[in-house]
């Protein structure tokens, strides 16, 4: 009798793993990465809007990026 194990990376609608609220991020708390202040600095000059303050954490510039990215519609569908 053989059982077959599930393989995740076979499931065509494998459950997410990469949608985690910043506030639960271990490294939430670190400063923020190069990338995200350029990519912040990106979309805040595209919303017309002052530059992200120094001194965010990651978890805050990526909420940042999350509100500027609705804001400018390019935020993704699920």
């Amino acid at each position: 009798m053989s059982s077959q194990l599930h393989n995740p990376k076979l499931d065509p609608n494998p459950p997410s793993n990469t949608q985690k609220d910043p506030d639960d991020w271990v490294s939430g708390d670190e400063p923020m990465t190069g990338a995200q202040a350029s990519y912040l600095t990106t979309l805040s000059e595209e919303a017309r809007l002052p530059p992200p303050e120094e001194g965010l954490t990651k978890a805050e510039a990526s909420k940042r990026i999350d509100e500027l990215k609705a804001k400018l519609g390019l935020a993704e569908s699920h």
